[in-house]
Formats: structure tokens, C-alpha cells, sequence
């Protein structure tokens, strides 16, 4: 099950008067590395988009343990610990680089849909994709 790592420096304006990055960036960095985890698997939002699938949100969870400040470069951890074949579970581990400290624990779920908003199984109706989720995936499926 490959892990999935992904950059990223903090921004100024992601900062408050503290110079500390605000909470709400956190669930951004989430998604940026969410979507670089579905490009390496070769199935980014663009190729489920082309094919007329979305993946909306349906839970985010965020348990902070250290502020992290400008200038910084955080490191995030992306697993797949979950996939059903219409939904899909991840976890998030953000960390300093240079130190290693550990500074926020998440997770996020997400479901396949089509264009109408109903549920999309990728095993019946993209079985390739199934296969690389199910290879990604820690519950292996």
C-alpha cells in the first residue's frame, strides 16, 4: 500500500496577526494533497470529470497538536485507509519538515456520483479504476 507525500510552504496570507496558520487552511492543504494522491494513482479529478464522475466531500475531521507558522514547509501524509468501491476514506498526517513534529491529524470521506448526483459503483462501472483504488487502499477492499 503506497503512501502518498506531498509539500507544501506556508503561505503569508495563510497566516493570522500571530503569524500562525489559521485552522481553515489545514482542510485546503487536505484537498491539494488529495488531488496530487489521485494524479499519481492516474485517475485525477480532470479523468473522473471527463467521465462524468465527481467525488464530493462528505466528512472532514481536523485534530490540531502544534502550530505551524510562516515560513514553514509542512510535509502531509495521504493514505487510503478505506475504499468500498462508492466510497473512499483518507487520512492525514501534517508534519514539519525540518523537525518532524507533528502539528495535525485529519480525515476525509468522499463518495463516487454521477452528473445527477447519484451514487457511482467504480467496480461495476470502471472496474480499472476499482483496481487501482483497491491497490492504494489500506482495507485492501
Amino acid at each position: 500500500m503506497p503512501l502518498i507525500l506531498y509539500r507544501h510552504k506556508v503561505q503569508y496570507y495563510e497566516t493570522d496577526t500571530m503569524k500562525i496558520v489559521h485552522h481553515s487552511n489545514y482542510v485546503r492543504w487536505m484537498e491539494e494533497a488529495r488531488v496530487d494522491m489521485l494524479e499519481q494513482m492516474g485517475i485525477g479529478y480532470d479523468v473522473m470529470e471527463k467521465e462524468g464522475i465527481l467525488s464530493p466531500v462528505l466528512s472532514v475531521t481536523c485534530e490540531y497538536k502544534a502550530m505551524t507558522r510562516f515560513p514553514e514547509t509542512v510535509e502531509i501524509t495521504v493514505r487510503l485507509v478505506r475504499y468500498t468501491g462508492v466510497k473512499f476514506e483518507l487520512s492525514y498526517e501534517i508534519r514539519d519538515v525540518k523537525t518532524g513534529q507533528l502539528r495535525t491529524l485529519c480525515a476525509s470521506s468522499h463518495c463516487f456520483i454521477d452528473q445527477s448526483g447519484k451514487p457511482v459503483s467504480l467496480k461495476r462501472k470502471f472496474p480499472a479504476w476499482d483496481e487501482i483504488f483497491s491497490a492504494y487502499a489500506e482495507n485492501g477492499r
